[in-house]
């Protein structure tokens, strides 16, 4: 429930709209009454409706079942980002981004493209996003690094991408709007396989520009279908958009293939099972009108759409899934693989949340070192899965579910402002 000076509303009160409209852009703010005398939030205009967000670093000061709780910043990458690549202005209602990578083209310059090396790809420069990092944002924003047994086949390509748009609403780059720069394909409809054509060229349109000249890119997510062979280079081929493959070429793939080799295992060894791999990439379109990826990385989700980084991650999802248990992931964003964090907290239990810890095979007394700081700095109960001995902890029962609350800011409420 919000509570707005001294009333109470629920976030499906029609009443709620007026009271919204009554208080934005003044220096009054709703209060989200999950504790004893409520959290501070605050109001955003996303697509001319109005949205209440949480307010920055306060995540953890929500109860554990609110759908505003975010576990401490500290326990996933997003820690390192907050205040430096990530900038929330509550005032504004508007969030500054700050890339580690360009939406630009000069004609000549070669292209970046995925390392061969982490480091090349994925940096550990707090100060700008990388992509995987984006893509990680926008995953977070959008809610679905959470799952709660009221999920359960809920969240299918529609449900995607509608989440992920509203997530990059009234976030700014580059001194633009970066849902300007964005492509996520549509559904995918034969019936109007010609619409969405048109629609999809108008947009990528956008990233066209003659030769000789500085082109713009723009940022693509979608699902993987395919990762073949073309006629001269290598495609990727999203699903959704069945008729338009997006290129690159040799050297990129080449690259694609020993960077993120993880992902795609994982992905190959999994599809059968529900698993996804999406991609984020810069794209440009040439005179040709043909997409080509400038620089690209990877993410593998499991078959609830949570991103999962190793064999054993998904096996601990699968597991909290059978169990019916709710739960924040934590995602790596600009972390090096060698950085212990969380793989998941527990926000069911109480009187706080449990963080879940996977130590990995052969983890060096560094790595265990910098994994004890983390929990203690944390100050949350915690749970370690020692793969060494081959068993999975028992975890801490869930307390009694609470009446499933749809997340506080989407559905956003139509302005009557």
């Amino acid at each position: 429930m919000l509570r707005i000076h001294d009333q109470l509303f629920e976030m499906s009160d029609p009443a709620l709209t007026a009271a919204l409209a009554s208080v934005y852009g003044t220096k009054v703010r709703p209060f989200c009454d999950c504790r004893p005398g409520g959290v501070e939030m605050y109001i955003a205009r996303v697509t001319g409706k109005f949205a209440v967000k949480r307010m920055p670093n306060t995540g953890p000061d929500h109860a554990p079942h609110c759908d505003s709780y975010e576990p401490p910043a500290e326990l996933s990458g997003l820690g390192q980002l907050m205040g430096n690549a990530i900038d929330e202005n509550a005032d504004e209602g508007l969030t500054t981004l700050k890339l580690g990578f360009s939406l630009t083209k000069v004609a000549g310059k070669a292209a970046p493209s995925p390392g061969t090396s982490e480091k090349d790809s994925v940096k550990t420069d707090g100060n700008k996003l990388t992509l995987r990092g984006t893509l990680h944002y926008l995953w977070e924003q959008a809610g679905f690094n959470r799952w709660s047994p009221a999920m359960e086949g809920k969240r299918h390509w529609p449900v995607i991408r509608k989440y992920l748009l509203l997530a990059a609403e009234n976030k700014m780059t580059k001194g633009s709007a970066l849902v300007e720069r964005l492509y996520i394909p549509e559904p995918f409809d034969k019936d109007k396989k010609a619409e969405i054509a048109q629609r999809r060229m108008a947009r990528m349109a956008k990233a066209a520009a003659p030769l000789k000249e500085t082109r713009q890119l723009m940022i693509v997510i979608g699902e993987v279908a395919e990762i073949g062979t073309a006629r001269y280079g290598f495609k990727i081929r999203f699903k959704h958009v069945p008729d338009c493959d997006f290129m690159m070429n040799e050297d990129i793939h080449k690259r694609l293939q020993k960077r993120f080799a993880t992902e795609i295992e994982l992905w190959s060894s999994n599809g059968d099972n529900g698993v996804h791999l999406m991609a984020i990439a810069t794209v440009g379109v040439g005179h040709t009108g043909v997409p080509s990826f400038e620089e690209i990385a990877l993410m593998v989700v499991s078959p609830g759409w949570v991103p999962f980084e190793n064999q054993f991650e998904l096996m601990l999802l699968g597991m909290l899934g059978d169990k019916k248990r709710r739960y924040v992931k934590g995602l790596r964003y600009n972390l090096a693989s060698t950085s212990p964090l969380a793989a998941a907290v527990l926000s069911d239990t109480e009187p706080q949340p449990t963080a879940v810890y996977i130590v990995p095979p052969g983890a060096s007394d560094t790595y265990r070192e910098e994994m004890d700081k983390l929990i203690e700095g944390s100050k949350l109960p915690s749970v370690k899965w020692e793969l060494d001995s081959g068993e999975m902890p028992a975890f801490p029962p869930a307390a009694p579910p609470k009446p499933y609350r749809k997340q506080t800011p989407l559905p956003a409420m139509e302005s009557e402002a």
